[in-house]
């Protein structure tokens, strides 16, 4: 067997990738006589390459799937992508500018549409692919978008039956409006920045030449929108003014002074200037007094009439310096006070939000809450780890009307239609052909479309089919675990499960295993500005999937943040590496070895058979029905002597291993298990193990002891490969197939084709030797002591030194019995 001196993943992992692919070996169909083990791959963003956190995500789901894969559960993982309207819209858009193509507005809804489809199903091969070389191992054939047509068709139903049950409407509200993406946006989507600005003290003249009030505002701006001053009902400063006017500066209005509780008086002046139509607060109270709500910004965050000529067409912040301007030439400022407050930023344009008065769909969530806060406090729904139900329970309780509609040409458009004739509103799963009230044909679409996360919320049910009840929904749902990061608790996982009880009267997963965040190595978020992002493609080439995979999984520990340089990817190469040369150690002697006994086996057994090379038959055997030549002496060989000492050390060793590891994994605990596996196999299995072998597989040791030595610990090998395969799948296939050419010959069971198929080591069923343990364990603490006054007296490994043993030494006799052994690896 030609086994390369350096492991090399590039020659390894795609040949792997794309025979699991050929070989068809993830494909799961429902199966009754198997338990279903599901988990919903988070659908990335259509929009382009994937980054570390998605890296580190699928590293967990793929893990867990192939560990109940090889538990012989019927383990399904949902692949899919999302259509990411804003992003994906924005992505494309720019693209156009690149190329200096006709823009969206040039090119119009359809042939802008056609361009993003391009985009998206080059996208959607590009992420497959990505998302392959990293090792995920889903049913591909089961891939679902978000805008294929059974998910919209999941939409449609979902829009229609929540509009009926009057829980989606439509109305003026106060939005989130960012006019970079020129679209509403949702609480969730707006990151708050403390700012350092100024609070500006302006003086309201009293219509009739009095002193008017003194107002305190960080947005003059804005005043030319107001409606009303508001001061608290009990402040006495200012009770003989509620009730009357004063003169709104630059506008030539006159404005009523009204008294609220809302008021902090503690606050500026005590009185506060109401614009309705451009703050959320401002918003209710000018509903609760009646007040007109002008908007005076348009879309862009440009003024627009009503305000004054003199202002219209001018950028918010432009307006600012101008309304400042004009009302310090007429002595209106008082004072100004520099003041930290929050400002809204959106996510994604990083521009400050603009509170809108927006006509919008709603959706009202506080019915739908109060069932998805019971299955978490009730333990249907577990958080791993559990502090992050805290924050889950602070969202639900918390939760506000959700504005589901977008200012896009990129997604699902909204059911509605409106009738040129009778004004009335169609809202209908399919697309009428007349307005369902007066019976016109003059009727048109809705031009805005749904929130992206209106379709993702469905996720874990419309994917298996829902609305219909399909085979996949009855057998695959409620799906088991759910990975995610903290950042989407609320933008998805709540809305998940709200939507999933409300629409299958089921949980959609039983357990959220909440990961870390990727931060650069002195704990910065990763961005394009600073340059500090980390492309997992880059580090799959650089160091192999496996070696990714490895350390990703062994720097997430109990949710929390993850540090990343690229140099922590060393630690999964270095175990690679080790693990390789394990089994160059190994398999460089077994076929020479193996052979030799063998032939003593032939000896004994006398009949060999027809063949006239006998013993190149029994090497070149695959696994015919009928026994092996020489198999049974092989047995009654291996059976004359007994196991030697590290060798039933080595084995309940793996046995302790292998459950530690199923109990890791049942914690969620990735990283202790890994760890677990990384320490029996680098520190026991190759420190001591091998070394302790080495001479009875070394040329000219007793053939049948060599033999059964290196089937023993060939064997060993395999259980370590079959430990690690979830983990790092790659390596563990290729030594899996190579430890199969050379067992293949000598063992007589069946094998699966793939160690992804493979039985996953329990450890359960057999006994531990625990005599064995204690002796051995002495036996390294010897060892160990030895070494280190070898250390301390500056005696070199390489020179023999004496041991003296003490006469009342209680294990005097066990240390003669595994003199050689003791002897070499102590070097005495």
């Amino acid at each position: 067997m030609d086994i390369p001196k350096i492991y090399n993943p590039k020659d390894v992992e795609p040949k792997w990738a794309a025979w699991w692919e050929e070989e068809h070996l993830f494909r799961t169909e429902p199966n009754p006589a198997k338990t279903p083990f599901t988990i919903m791959m988070p659908p990335p963003n259509v929009t382009g390459v994937l980054h570390m956190g998605h890296a580190l995500q699928d590293t967990v789901q793929d893990t867990l799937i192939r560990y109940h894969r090889m538990r012989g559960f019927e383990a399904h993982w949902q692949a899919g992508t999302d259509h990411a309207g804003i992003a994906t819209q924005t992505v494309v858009e720019r693209e156009l500018a690149e190329r200096k193509k006709p823009g969206r507005v040039e090119l119009g809804r359809e042939k802008f549409l056609e361009e993003v489809w391009k985009v998206v199903e080059r996208n959607k091969k590009v992420i497959a692919e990505q998302k392959r070389s990293l090792g995920d191992s889903p049913d591909w054939s089961r891939e679902r978008f978000t805008f294929d047509e059974g998910l919209s068709r999941a939409v449609r139903e979902v829009f229609v039956r929540l509009y009926e049950e009057g829980l989606i409407y439509r109305g003026p509200y106060i939005v989130n409006w960012s006019p970079a993406l020129q679209s509403a946006i949702s609480d969730e989507e707006v990151d708050h920045r403390e700012i350092e600005g100024s609070l500006w003290y302006v003086r309201y003249p009293g219509v009739d030449g009095g002193p008017g009030v003194v107002v305190a505002t960080t947005r003059p701006e804005t005043m030319l929108g107001d409606t009303a001053v508001m001061v608290h009902p009990e402040d006495e400063r200012y009770r003989d003014l509620v009730g009357g006017e004063v003169e709104l500066p630059l506008t030539g209005r006159r404005i009523p002074v009204i008294a609220d509780e809302y008021v902090d008086r503690e606050f500026g002046t005590g009185a506060v200037k109401v614009t309705p139509a451009h703050d959320p607060n401002d918003f209710e109270i000018g509903k609760r007094h009646d007040l007109p709500m002008p908007v005076i910004l348009d879309e862009h965050a440009r003024v627009k009439p009503p305000a004054p000529e003199a202002y219209v067409g001018l950028d918010r912040f432009e307006a600012r310096e101008a309304v400042l301007r004009d009302l310090e030439k007429l002595g209106l400022i008082e004072k100004v006070e520099k003041h930290v407050h929050a400002v809204g930023y959106c996510q994604r344009s990083k521009v400050p939000i603009e509170p809108y008065l927006s006509t919008q769909w709603f959706l009202r969530m506080k019915p739908l809450a109060e069932p998805a806060l019971e299955a978490v406090r009730d333990g249907r729904i577990r958080f791993v780890p559990r502090r992050w139900e805290k924050v889950y329970f602070q969202w639900v309780e918390n939760i506000r009307d959700w504005c589901i509609s977008r200012q896009l040409w990129w997604g699902h458009r909204i059911p509605a239609w409106y009738c040129d004739e009778c004004g009335g509103v169609t809202v209908a799963r399919e697309d009428p052909p007349a307005c369902a009230r007066c019976g016109s044909e003059k009727i048109r679409q809705d031009e805005d479309v749904l929130d992206t996360w209106f379709s993702s919320w469905l996720w874990p049910f419309s994917t298996l089919g829902w609305p219909e009840k399909t085979p996949e929904l009855e057998y695959y749902h409620p799906t088991d675990v759910l990975v995610s990061g903290y950042d989407i608790i609320f933008f998805w996982i709540a809305r998940m499960i709200i939507a999933d009880l409300r629409f299958t009267g089921e949980v959609p997963f039983r357990t959220v295993y909440i990961t870390g965040m990727i931060r650069d190595k002195y704990g910065r978020w990763m961005s394009k500005s600073l340059g500090n992002g980390i492309d997992p493609l880059e580090m799959i080439d650089q160091y192999g999937a496996d070696a990714v995979r490895y350390s990703l999984i062994v720097l997430n520990t109990e949710g929390q943040d993850i540090r990343l340089d690229p140099s922590r990817f060393e630690m999964g190469r270095n175990f690679a590496n080790k693990l390789w040369n394990s089994f160059r150690l190994l398999a460089g002697p077994a076929e020479e070895v193996l052979a030799a006994q063998l032939r003593k086996a032939v000896e004994i057994e006398e009949k060999v058979g027809p063949s006239p090379d006998p013993v190149a038959a029994m090497l070149d055997w695959k696994g015919s029905a009928e026994p092996h030549p020489g198999r049974t002496a092989l047995r009654l060989l291996e059976r004359a002597g007994e196991r030697a000492l590290e060798d039933r050390w080595i084995r309940s060793r793996f046995l302790l291993t292998a459950r530690e590891v199923g109990r890791r994994f049942e914690q969620y605990r990735l990283s202790d298990a890994l760890l677990a596996i990384y320490r029996f196999t680098w520190n026991e299995f190759c420190d001591w193990y091998l070394e302790a072998i080495k001479p009875r597989i070394a040329p000219g040791a007793d053939e049948v002891q060599a033999g059964a030595t290196l089937r023993f610990a060939l064997e060993m090998m395999e259980g370590i490969v079959r430990l690690l395969h979830p983990f790092m799948p790659f390596i563990t296939e290729e030594l899996y197939h190579r430890l199969g050419e050379i067992e293949g010959r000598i063992v007589e069971e069946s094998r699966p084709d793939s160690v992804a198929l493979a039985e996953y080591p329990t450890g359960r069923g057999e006994k531990v030797d625990r005599r064995a343990l204690e002796e051995f364990g002495y036996l390294q603490e010897l060892v160990g002591a030895v070494r280190n006054v070898r250390g301390e007296l500056l005696v070199p490994p390489s020179a023999e030194a004496t041991l003296a043993i003490r006469e009342d030494e209680p294990r005097t006799e066990l240390i003669r019995r595994e003199w050689k052994t003791v002897k070499r690896l102590a070097h005495l």
